[in-house]
């Protein structure tokens, strides 16, 4: 059995002896489960039966008081054997506030994100909250694409964070990834968010990475809402693709990536909001891309909802992008949800690179039609149902299929 499976039923076991002798731990149980039936019936004509069982748990007081678990992962299996329907633990871990003054700690699968980088881990992770500053430290197994590790996959880094003058956060990580006891990363990172009379929003993250000198990723922006009916927001991005130093993808070249948006959003009514966006795709080996998307909306404030979305992306190098998504549903009564929704885009190439005269273009259309309904049982029980039928140019139409039952408790 996996670390991951004994971590997950050493969880439930624990949860269900806090049920069953709760008045004397003083425990409190809550989670929420999902059971997931699904059918593929993809272009190849194969079908597929994935089952998957979702569980959520929370435990407080679990023996003690102030010591808590929270985990979340699920059981898979396909009915059919056609794909992989994979168990996995998301996380799972033990957590105790105030172990020592102002001192937290976290241990068990969990995932860590700091400004250095972020990743899931299996280990110990230590916050404390002091003054001036606030410090983070972790280290543990490095879990990648929750595949198996050895004790020489490790992770660790720290954080100091602090706020200034009550409107400005800033905060400096590290990171060191280790593969096979050899060292794979080290990354330095920077945030920082400053807000203005609590009207504008200044922020940026920076991530340096050390191995190679340079900088791998940066992201800066400015969001103004300082009006109930609108709201702005402007942002730099700036990506370079980092790779393990220990893997073979390391020696090749990679090409920097960088993009301009903007953003508004107005609010036309209670419940109903307007947004457009522009964004700059500026690439080293291809040329630039302009996006242009905007759309309606509506939240549920009585019985109906949905939304209304276009997008347009103009490409340098003739390959053009058109389409738009729509959903709409309806509460029909206050215990059956029903919706239906589709999804169009229409790809538009330039054949002159084929070998097609520069006037010569290629359309592919790809379309997704489905319909969803939920019924709410009771507070805690509710049951999904969703079919959906996709068509493509590049294939003959095929069906999905789910089937949901979410409890809380």
């Amino acid at each position: 059995m996996k670390l991951s499976q004994w971590i997950l039923c050493g969880a439930a076991v624990a949860a269900m002896s806090c049920v069953a002798t709760g008045s004397a731990l003083a425990a409190t149980v809550s989670g929420r489960s999902s059971t997931v039936l699904e059918w593929l019936d993809d272009p190849a004509g194969d079908q597929a039966l994935p089952f998957y069982q979702y569980l959520q748990l929370n435990v407080q007081d679990l023996g003690t008081e102030g010591l808590d678990f929270r985990g979340y992962g699920r059981f898979g299996d396909d009915l059919e054997d056609e794909v992989d329907a994979e168990s996995r633990l998301y996380y799972g871990y033990l957590e105790k506030k105030d172990l020592l003054s102002d001192l937290d700690v976290r241990l068990g699968r969990q995932f860590i994100n700091v400004s250095a980088g972020a990743s899931v881990m299996d280990g110990l992770y230590l916050d404390y909250r002091g003054f001036p500053v606030d410090l983070t430290l972790f280290g543990g197994g490095d879990v990648s694409y929750y595949e198996g590790y050895t004790a020489e996959d490790v992770i660790a880094g720290l954080e100091i964070s602090g706020t200034l003058f009550q409107d400005l956060d800033l905060g400096l990580s590290y990171l060191q990834k280790w593969d096979g006891g050899h060292v794979a990363r080290k990354l330095i990172g920077f945030e920082g968010q400053y807000n203005f009379q609590d009207q504008l929003s200044l922020y940026a993250d920076l991530q340096y990475d050390w191995l190679t000198d340079g900088v791998s990723y940066a992201l800066g922006g400015a969001r103004y809402y300082g009006d109930p009916d609108w709201a702005l927001r402007a942002e730099y991005l700036y990506s370079l693709p980092v790779f393990d130093a220990t893997s073979i993808y390391s020696v090749f070249a990679v090409s920097e990536y960088e993009e301009l948006m903007l953003e508004g959003s107005y609010n036309l009514q209670p419940g109903l909001r307007a947004f457009g966006r522009y964004t700059r795709e500026i690439y080293d080996d291809f040329e630039d891309a302009d996006v242009y998307e905007a759309g309606l909306e509506k939240i549920r404030t009585e019985r109906f909802s949905g939304y209304l979305t276009g997008v347009l992306r103009e490409d340098g190098d003739g390959q053009d992008l058109k389409g738009f998504k729509t959903r709409a549903a309806y509460l029909i009564t206050k215990n059956v949800q029903a919706g239906v929704g589709l999804e169009l885009d229409v790809l538009r190439r330039s054949l002159d690179a084929f070998g097609g005269g520069k006037d010569d273009f290629d359309d592919t259309t790809s379309k997704r039609l489905w319909a969803d309904a939920t019924i709410y049982v009771t507070d805690s029980l509710s049951v999904q149902v969703k079919t959906e039928k996709v068509q493509s140019a590049l294939y003959d139409s095929y069906y999905r299929g789910r089937l949901r039952v979410n409890l809380t408790f």
